[in-house]
């Protein structure tokens, strides 16, 4: 105020203050707020956040802890992602357990905003507070934590299933669901098809047990899944099914997946009930067909072709499914890669949108895509296309950290090795030394296939 030479009354119309609140903080007869603060700091030029730090030494520290100034508080370093702050106004809030609940409710809201790195430390912190406790809100915490750590590195999201399937047990049983749905997927992704098969079995049971058994309707009225309940019996069919596959069990996986495309038992009939049917029905045609071309039955191919041609979303897949097939049986597919030419060129040489990467798999997934086409090209002679493919697949699985990936492309490459040329043998090269700086940096994990 002296600086700016600027009276009570200039200040306070220029911060939106009232005269008397403002006279009120400066004389220390009445706290000062968060709000205010950001008011005051605006004015003085400085940025958001500023005196954060030193509002927790001098208002936060100094009393008895007060909620209604805690939690604006912590939002408003969530809103600017000033996570050292978040953490220091946990410390002083921690040794009293009453604040767990409070600041559980907290991090669940900003979750839900998908302020996801300030949720995530908040949750951390009440799942330490209540380690010793077998609380339904410890699980959920671990759940919460589970998701907002899954992302493009196979190592890490392996880790976070494995720590938070313990906690499965103790969620809300409809709450459950949704885990397992969620394990599952996770599992799937990582080829981790004994786990897929553990987590299917465990999902039947419990959707089925729901489903077809009256639940009090406070059970009801406390957590809801996110789909209909019958969609998780049909799913874990579908999980089993895609663990069948995976073995070849190729009888097997029709069966299950025949299970997933019957739905008269199904009790509901409303719009959200049909439309959850379609999906179902949908996904057990095209799986029908790519399990039929699994067996090496090329005789669905036009029928397959025409299939993912009226579904642009799910062309990549079906060119994926067509490809392991194509190599598996040693039959050609020219023709059908030439007439998705543009497509293909068009998904393999974009940038993938940025908002496909907040998943674990699509990463993954063009890895895997890429494998699939220089395994084929590579097959058939045509070694500079095969060994294009085969290096961007190496470096993807390298920057997300897929073993398993990176064991089949090096394992592909050595066989071919004498077919490539200078420069490709260069790129090999300098990939591989990626490969083994990211394997010293993770040394300490452990990834069994």
């Amino acid at each position: 105020m002296n600086q700016e030479n600027m009276n009570l009354r200039k200040l306070a119309s220029s911060s939106n203050i009232n005269a008397g609140t403002l006279s009120s903080i400066l004389n220390k007869h009445k706290t000062l707020t968060v709000d205010h603060l950001d008011r005051l700091t605006r004015v003085m030029n400085y940025p958001e956040g500023y005196f954060y730090e030193q509002y927790i030494k001098d208002h936060l520290s100094q009393n008895i802890p007060n909620w209604r100034r805690f939690k604006p508080f912590l939002y408003r370093c969530a809103d600017l992602d000033k996570l050292d702050c978040i953490k220091q106004v946990i410390s002083l809030l921690m040794d009293n357990l009453m604040y767990s609940p409070l600041l559980f409710e907290v991090a669940e809201d900003l979750y839900q905003q998908n302020k996801r790195k300030a949720a995530e430390l908040l949750f951390e912190n009440v799942a330490l507070s209540e380690k010793h406790q077998h609380s339904e809100r410890l699980a959920f915490c671990q759940y919460r934590l589970f998701s907002i750590r899954l992302g493009s590195n196979q190592e890490d999201n392996y880790k976070a299933a494995i720590l938070f399937e313990p906690y499965v047990d103790r969620l809300d049983e409809l709450d459950q669901l949704d885990a397992l749905r969620d394990l599952g997927n996770i599992y799937r992704s990582l080829n981790q098809w004994d786990k897929v098969d553990v987590i299917a079995s465990r999902l039947s049971h419990l959707a089925k047990s729901l489903y077809f058994t009256a639940r009090p309707v406070k059970i009801q009225e406390k957590s809801k899944p996110s789909r209909p309940l019958f969609t998780y019996i049909a799913l874990a069919n579908l999980f089993h099914a895609d663990a069948c596959d995976s073995r070849r069990d190729y009888k097997q996986a029709l069966q299950y997946t025949s299970y997933y495309a019957d739905f008269s038992w199904v009790k509901e009939d409303d719009d959200n009930t049909r439309h959850w049917i379609t999906v179902f029905m949908g996904w057990a045609k095209a799986n029908t067909y790519v399990i039929k071309l699994m067996t090496g039955d090329t005789s669905i191919l036009p029928e397959y072709v025409a299939y993912i041609d009226k579904k642009q979303d799910e062309l990549m897949t079906g060119l994926y499914n067509i490809l392991e097939a194509a190599n598996l049986h040693h039959f050609n597919v020219d023709e059908i890669l030439k007439k998705f030419e543009s497509e293909i060129t068009s998904y393999i040489n974009q940038e993938i949108p940025a908002k496909l990467y907040e998943t674990q798999f699509i990463e993954n997934f063009f890895s895997q895509l890429l494998y699939k086409f220089g395994y084929y090209y590579l097959s058939k002679h045509d070694y500079n296309t095969g060994f294009g493919y085969l290096l961007k697949s190496l470096d993807i699985s390298s920057s997300i950290y897929n073993k398993k990936c990176i064991i089949k492309c090096m394992g592909l490459f050595e066989q071919y090795r004498d077919m490539a040329s200078q420069e490709t043998l260069l790129t090999y090269k300098t990939i591989i030394k990626g490969v083994y700086e990211n394997e010293e940096k993770n040394s300490d994990t452990s990834f069994d296939s």
